[in-house]
């Protein structure tokens, strides 16, 4: 396991240990499940990126309006 000195104002460093005590938890264990929840979206991003870039761009605009008249109703 690695270990991360971060610097930051005192303030947010305030913010962040009444935060991990309201959700009952360490501030290096909110700081693990903030990064969790960074890395999730990154790698999200990039399988999107590369679908993507693999996609047919008028079956995507089909689908997409396939949607839209989905929702649209009501």
């Amino acid at each position: 396991m690695g270990t991360l000195t971060i610097r930051l104002p005192d303030d947010k460093h305030s913010r962040l240990k009444t935060l991990a005590q309201y959700r009952n938890v360490s501030v290096n264990k909110l700081v693990e499940e903030f990064s969790t929840q960074a890395l999730a979206e990154f790698d999200s991003e990039i399988r999107f990126r590369t679908l993507a870039s693999r996609g047919d761009i008028g079956k995507g605009l089909n689908l997409l309006d396939k949607l839209d008249k989905h929702f649209s109703k009501g």
